[in-house]
Order: C-alpha cells, then sequence, then structure tokens
C-alpha cells in the first residue's frame, strides 16, 4: 500500500518541489480512508483543503432542490480537485462521493498557498491543471449535446485516461459496469450495451471488474 510520502512524492506537482517546499507539503497533509458511498466533502461547507485520492474512485456530484442529481466528473487515483474553490475563497458548489472506499489526501490551505507563494513549478502545475479541467468540461458539455450514447460513453472513459488529470490510471482501469453508470449517468443495462459495442469496435476488452483498453485515440474520437 502506497504511504502519503510516496503518494506526494509521486505526483506531478510534488516531483517538481525542492526537498524544503516537499517537507512543507507533507507536514500540512493528512488522509483518511473514506467507506464507499460516503461524503468526501459537501455542498455548502467551507472549502479549506486542497485533496487528491491517493487510492479509489470518487465522483463530483450536483444536487438540486428538486431532487435532481448530475454527476460531473469522475476522479480515480492521482487526481487531485477543488483548487479553484479554494483559490475563489467560497463555499463548496457541489458534493465530492465515493463509489468505493478511498484514500484521500488533505492539504491545509495555508500549506497550500505558501506553496503558491514559494514555488515557480507548482503555480505552473496549477495553471496546466485548471485548464485540463476546463477543456474536460466544455468537451463534457459538447459531448451532451452533439453525441448518442454510446459515443458520450467513449468520450467518458476516454477522459478517465488524461495524464495531467488522471496521472494514475494505467492502460487497464479497475472499474464495474455500476460504477460506469453512475459517473455516465447510465442504467447498467444501457452501460453493458454500449460497452459491448466498444469492444466489437477493438477499442476495449472488458473483463471482470476492469477494463483494459485497446485504442485510446479511437475512444477519443468516437461518434465522429
Amino acid at each position: 500500500m502506497q504511504t502519503l510520502e510516496a503518494a506526494l512524492r509521486s505526483s506531478i506537482w510534488g516531483q517538481a518541489l525542492t526537498e524544503e517546499e516537499f517537507a512543507r507539503a507533507l507536514s500540512g497533509t493528512f488522509e483518511r480512508t473514506v467507506g464507499t458511498g460516503a461524503f468526501v466533502c459537501m455542498k455548502g461547507e467551507p472549502v479549506d483543503h486542497w485533496m487528491g485520492v491517493i487510492d479509489g474512485l470518487i465522483k463530483m456530484t450536483g444536487c438540486w432542490s428538486s431532487g435532481k442529481t448530475t454527476t460531473f466528473t469522475g476522479l480515480a487515483t492521482g487526481a487531485w480537485f477543488g483548487e479553484g474553490s479554494l483559490l475563489k475563497g467560497e463555499s463548496r458548489k457541489y458534493d465530492v462521493m465515493t463509489l468505493r472506499g478511498s484514500r484521500i489526501a488533505y492539504m491545509n490551505r495555508a500549506t497550500f498557498l505558501w506553496l503558491m507563494d514559494h514555488s515557480i513549478p507548482f503555480n505552473r502545475f496549477l495553471v496546466t491543471h485548471l485548464n485540463e479541467r476546463l477543456g474536460q468540461f466544455i468537451g463534457m458539455m459538447e459531448n451532451e449535446r452533439l453525441l448518442d450514447t454510446d459515443a458520450r460513453l467513449a468520450r467518458n472513459l476516454a477522459a478517465m485516461f488524461n495524464p495531467v488529470l488522471y496521472p494514475g490510471t494505467g492502460p487497464e482501469l479497475q472499474i464495474s459496469q455500476e460504477e460506469i453508470g453512475f459517473l455516465a449517468g447510465l442504467s447498467r443495462q444501457r452501460v453493458n450495451q454500449a460497452l459491448k459495442a466498444l469492444q466489437e469496435a477493438e477499442l476495449l476488452r472488458l473483463e471482470y471488474g476492469k477494463l483494459i483498453i485497446l485504442d485510446l485515440d479511437g475512444l477519443r474520437t468516437y461518434g465522429d
């Protein structure tokens, strides 16, 4: 099992820090284990931490007074999130929940701001990270409006392999069809149909509890 220190050192931003900066980052970060289906953080809470997924799978969701909910994105091992709300100093605008038991790193605000003040590489990472996240959400909006269900699912899966947002994701994605359904807003039956279509197109291979990606570029352009 990867330790908190090892998880921070292996992150894109952690690799760029000096030893002094890394020691400061480590001292200002702790971890929690959050059970399946539990809240990592909740809408309306003050944003006091920048968070990362040491191991696991979580989802970022929105819920309205009407009872309707939507999933904005999934966050897998290696993903960091919450920097936008932390920078703006506002209350959290979304819920984050686990899809399976997950280990979450929490860096406090003071440490996050200290790194911004002292590390140019850390600032470069944040700019790149925010730009990638913006591109991801624009792409999701475009996909939702223009693509059919199979293509939307293909693009959603491809997004889980973004090397900046999800650097811990390899060619094998440990995820169940039920979890994919939660992320894509689809029934398990519909997910199964779409995955079979993508397998027939030789873009991925289905195995028990996981997907083997065979053609990532093909997933990214499926439906064009």
